[in-house]
């Protein structure tokens, strides 16, 4: 059998395919429904090795370390079948990677991926993993040649458009503001309702500091946002960076409400998209009220979980923005105790997680100096732990208001003045060089 983009797969019918088909579409459009797709699709042909592996890899994507069993029993799953039937060495491939995702070794599932990709580069998820795992490593140059070394061969695919929202975000966090912004909007233009390359180009109008075409940008996105899966929230997430930009900070809080956080849910994106912003607002002197409480209560089962360094560091925002304090020092103490094991995210947690954490810890407690003793140190690593510039962004907020707040304004213009020469029309580093001074 061959799938829709002509590569061999082991399957039992061609209804079988079609249904894989319909799955990686799902994926490739952040559609909410595609587990229901996924069940569908193993309904159909139960002993499919890639549908298995599917189950296995979207049930690790949650990042949450109670699903870790499940991902383990699809890996088991995947190789049954697989010895039962035989596999395609695309799909020993597969599975050799699940196996070492499921044992915590990132790197080892990235360099299965990559060499699938050497070979296969319009395996949609061999393309899409590797995107997700050096975007929450910060390889941003890994992350875009990954892309760019495949976009040749989707030329004329079918879901190509999406492989050129992949592309531009990757140009992005690249700094190739220009061409990621044309990459993008061509994406769009492709499919209105990729949502990967709408939040593309509110990443470059955020980074180039034009939030009136960011919202307008955003709004016109709007109405193609039904159907997709929570990562809407983040689009929106991305609205209220241009709001706050603006100073319209009842409007941020309305989009909160009724957009960003309309569900309490624990997804650790969600979590972090919320937690970012309401210490934005409150750095800002914004009230936000009892906000707090519902993250930290959602933050408290994940203390242990340190499944990504980049979710653990506004799970620690949530509790301590939420009061407990309890619950943010047991964190410490797990995120300490995770970085002597061997999992890739573990030397992670150790060379630079732990100290943003307990810096985390030590600005709600008011304790400035120890927050710019942990801060400075690892400040040039800070990539290390994932997550966009914009996203990562709110850490070096958290370092200028510590050396503000513990009347360090020298150092505090150092690093305004570095913001400043990137971004010169920054309004935040100007208002709070203005404090500075």
């Amino acid at each position: 059998m061959h799938d829709v983009r002509g590569l061999p797969m082991t399957a039992a019918s061609g209804e079988a395919v079609a249904a894989f088909d319909h799955v990686m579409a799902g994926y490739l459009g952040f559609r909410a429904d595609v587990g229901d797709r996924l069940k569908a699709a193993l309904a159909i042909d139960p002993e499919c090795p890639l549908l298995q592996c599917a189950r296995g890899y979207f049930t690790l994507l949650l990042s949450a370390r109670r699903m870790v069993g499940r991902a383990q029993e699809a890996l088991a799953a995947a190789k049954a079948v697989a010895q039962k039937h035989g596999a395609t060495p695309r799909e020993a491939a597969h599975l050799a990677a699940l196996d070492a995702w499921c044992a915590g070794d990132a790197e080892q599932a990235l360099h299965g991926w990559d060499r699938i990709l050497a070979e296969h580069p319009c395996d949609v998820l061999a393309l899409k993993l590797a995107h997700f795992w050096h975007f929450y490593l910060g390889r941003s140059r890994a992350m875009l040649g990954s892309v760019a070394r495949a976009l040749p061969a989707w030329d004329g695919a079918q879901g190509h458009g999406y492989v050129k929202g992949l592309h531009a975000f990757g140009l992005e966090e690249c700094g190739d503001y220009a061409a990621a912004e044309q990459a993008g909007r061509r994406a769009v233009e492709i499919n209105p309702a990729d949502v990967w390359a709408i939040h593309a180009v509110a990443h470059v109008l955020e980074m180039q500091d034009r939030p009136d075409e960011g919202i307008a940008w955003i709004r016109s996105s709007e109405a193609n946002l039904s159907g997709i899966n929570n990562f809407r929230f983040h689009v929106w997430w991305h609205r209220c960076l241009f709001h706050l930009e603006r100073s319209e900070f009842d409007g941020v809080l309305d989009l909160y409400d009724r957009e960003v956080r309309a569900e309490s849910t624990a997804d650790y994106l969600d979590i972090c998209n919320a937690a970012s912003l309401l210490w934005r607002l409150e750095d800002l002197g914004v009230d936000v009220g009892g906000r707090w409480a519902e993250l930290a209560a959602q933050s408290a089962p994940r203390i242990g979980d340190h499944m990504l360094v980049f979710s653990d560091a506004h799970f620690m925002m949530a509790l301590a923005g939420g009061g407990n304090t309890e619950g943010a020092r047991r964190m410490l103490d797990s995120a300490q105790a995770y970085a002597r094991t061997g999992e890739t995210e573990a030397r992670i947690m150790g060379e630079v997680g732990a100290a943003v954490c307990e810096a985390v810890l030590a600005h709600r407690e008011r304790r400035f100096g120890r927050v710019v003793e942990l801060l400075v140190p690892v400040r040039d690593r800070l990539i290390g732990i994932g997550g966009s510039h914009a996203q990562r962004d709110l850490f070096e907020k958290v370092l200028v208001s510590a050396c503000l707040a513990d009347g360090r304004r020298r150092q505090a213009r150092e690093l305004l003045a570095e913001r400043l020469r990137q971004r010169p029309g920054n309004r935040w580093a100007q208002q709070a060089l203005a404090k500075a001074a």
